[in-house]
């Protein structure tokens, strides 16, 4: 938790620092609603780029997926006058099949996950464009009933502020994938297969089948945020949708205490990371700064995160060998 802890205290001076700078930052209700919906939208994949990440492998193809995901559930919607569920159950197992191909490729075809999400990428983003003839995609004028509300709705709260409904549908999740990761049998798997895959192995856990269901998870949760984007946006343009928000997620996973090494990561630190970038991003909105920078920051981000996390490995490390030296010596002292 002590990781938790400094991510969320930073958090808090981030967010003061803000407020002082720039009042607006939480005094303007609008502001914080659209700070909640984003934190929702990217918290709730960002959960499932952390399971990838924990195995030690990585996931670029989000984005991308995105985009095809939000054609192909338009044209379901619009086109071909699919009633709601089922267009919706579709995209959704649709971008699971593609987890399970990327986990095949990682696991069967022995092939590196940044090679084989990094084509996914390029791919996906074709079929996208392709499909549509680069035309953008809308959900037009119809309100889905209460799937619109779950989506992109809002509650009032103690009269003053609106939360948008997709932040409980990332508290649920949280909760779900809590449960999943720290207190089944399966989340210790994960975070085997991440330390140490072959010892794993040698243990008895089907790691294959631990990697490959890690790839199909993070897309099921990218599937659920996909929808979530396509009902808030309402227009999909499948050059543009979705581009970069698998940097934010990653960036995020990263600020959260997930090592890209893996064995290491939490459900909390990943929120927490997510909600640290999206401040971050605000802030860089709110103080004028052009936003030209939102990706230097991104990657600032996560070459800091990436660099605080080999230097904590390496202090273990030698904090380990002492340790060890001093057992030794007292054996020989004795």
């Amino acid at each position: 938790m002590k990781k938790e802890l400094g991510i969320a205290i930073l958090l808090v001076v981030l967010c003061v620092t803000t407020a002082i700078l720039q009042p607006s930052f939480l005094m303007d209700p609008a502001n914080v609603f659209n700070m909640l919906k984003r934190i929702s939208m990217f918290g709730i994949f960002g959960i499932g780029l952390g399971m990838v990440i924990i195995t030690g492998g990585i996931d670029l193809s989000v984005g991308a997926v995105f985009a095809l995901q939000g054609v192909l559930l338009c044209m379901m919607l619009n086109e071909g006058r699919w009633p709601w569920p089922v267009a919706i159950a579709a995209s959704i197992a649709g971008v699971m099949v593609l987890g399970v191909f990327h986990g095949f490729l990682v696991t069967k075809m022995k092939l590196q996950s940044f090679i084989v999400t990094l084509c996914g990428l390029l791919i996906y983003r074709g079929l996208a464009r392709s499909i549509t003839h680069d035309r953008t995609e809308g959900l037009g004028p119809y309100e889905y009933g209460w799937l619109y509300k779950i989506a992109a709705g809002k509650v009032h709260l103690f009269g003053r502020y609106d939360i948008p409904s997709a932040f409980f549908v990332l508290l649920g999740v949280m909760v779900v994938m809590w449960v999943v990761l720290h207190w089944s049998i399966y989340g210790r798997y994960l975070y085997a297969v991440g330390r140490n895959e072959e010892a794993a192995r040698y243990s008895g856990i089907r790691t294959k089948l631990v990697i490959g269901s890690a790839y199909v998870l993070s897309l099921l949760l990218a599937g659920i945020s996909g929808v979530i984007f396509v009902f808030d946006v309402r227009s999909i343009s499948p050059a543009n949708f979705g581009i970069s928000y698998e940097l934010y997620g990653i960036a995020a996973a990263v600020l959260g205490g997930c090592s890209l090494q893996g064995g290491e990561g939490s459900i909390l630190g990943i929120v927490l990371g997510t909600a640290l970038m999206q401040v971050l991003l605000n802030m860089v909105q709110l103080l004028g700064i052009p936003s030209t920078w939102e990706l230097t920051v991104m990657g600032s981000v996560i070459l800091l995160g990436v660099m605080f996390d080999q230097f904590l490995k390496t202090r273990k490390k030698k904090a380990v060998v002492v340790e060890k030296a001093a057992v030794v010596a007292v054996g020989g002292g004795v």
